[in-house]
């Protein structure tokens, strides 16, 4: 059996048999929402990028934030229609290990971004007078790209250490590659991989996320000490990040859960609802949220909009 794994040069997509029974239905509404994500996501990329007082820290981050997430769903929807319209429930070994360094990168660069913009949302909020030389566009782009390369880099370790194990099956219980399933399809030792996932994960975590909490509570005990006004303003763009950085979390809790549960027989279907959150809702409604609650791109979007029906775009901000 391993000699015959071994020399597999493709794996197996459960998740994609479930879905053979309703192909066209599973179809129409990956298109639907991959449709919606790339427009909706490109409107708020392209106001960013064109409109002049959308040149700050602030909506750089937005911007990445939401450039990532249609990076993360271009890693499962294309893939996904296709082998939904050629009844393909297989993946190549070189295409799920690109996959699973896709689809990691885009996870860890999401946490990363999420935790410069509450960085960047302290230094607004509990110290005005000096942001303008704290945070500056370059300053900005530096930890954007620095967390870029060490998300890519980490994850790469990680795939890299993933690629030389040997495997005793090719069933993935997915409808997509992930790492986890990897090393638990593996013929060998897995001592090294689980060790560096392990340890690097519980870092990365733990200073993100102390980061993150430290960032949003002190700004919450400014927002005690200021007027009604400021306090407002503070409260709402702290709910806005609440919110984004909570639907992410979730997606991260699900597939905590997933793998806890790893050695329960649970139908497929599970699995594949526990793995695909974290792909679908993170940049299905990050967009939504910024797009709403952000009232300069609030107006822009809706003055874009009219513009692109024909209508006048003259409307008051």
């Amino acid at each position: 059996m391993e000699n015959e794994s071994n020399s597999s040069t493709s794996f197996l997509l459960l998740g994609l048999l479930e879905m053979e029974r309703f192909p066209h239905v599973y179809c129409y509404l990956c298109i639907l929402a991959y449709t919606f994500i790339i427009l909706l996501s490109s409107m708020i990329v392209l106001v960013i990028l064109t409109e002049e007082s959308c040149r700050q820290p602030m909506y750089i981050l937005i911007c990445t934030v939401i450039l990532n997430g249609m990076f993360g769903s271009s890693t499962f929807f294309p893939k996904l229609i296709m082998d939904l319209l050629l009844s393909s429930t297989k993946i190549s070994r070189t295409g799920c290990l690109l996959q699973v360094l896709c689809v990691t990168t885009y996870t860890i660069f999401e946490v990363s971004s999420l935790t410069v913009m509450a960085y960047d949302r302290y230094l607004a909020v509990c110290h005005p007078l000096h942001y303008v030389y704290l945070m500056t566009n370059e300053k900005a782009l530096k930890f954007i790209g620095g967390a870029f390369i060490f998300s890519f880099t980490s994850v790469l370790i990680a795939v890299l250490l993933s690629a030389r194990l040997p495997f005793c099956g090719t069933r993935i219980k997915n409808i997509f590659c992930d790492n986890m399933s990897l090393v638990i399809l593996s013929c060998v030792d897995t001592s090294a991989n689980t060790l560096y996932g392990t340890v690097s994960t519980t870092l990365f975590l733990a200073f993100t996320l102390v980061m993150i909490a430290y960032s949003y509570l002190r700004i919450f005990m400014v927002c005690l000490k200021v007027s009604k006004e400021a306090c407002e303003k503070a409260i709402h763009t702290l709910v806005t990040h609440l919110m984004n950085f909570s639907i992410f979390l979730i997606g991260v809790f699900f597939i905590f859960i997933r793998y806890r549960l790893g050695n329960i027989n649970l139908p497929i279907v599970i699995h594949v609802l526990l793995s695909v959150t974290i792909l679908v809702f993170p940049p299905l409604l990050n967009p939504i949220i910024y797009g709403i609650r952000t009232k300069a791109l609030n107006v822009k979007l809706v003055r874009l909009f009219r513009k692109g029906l024909g209508i006048n775009p003259q409307i008051n901000p």
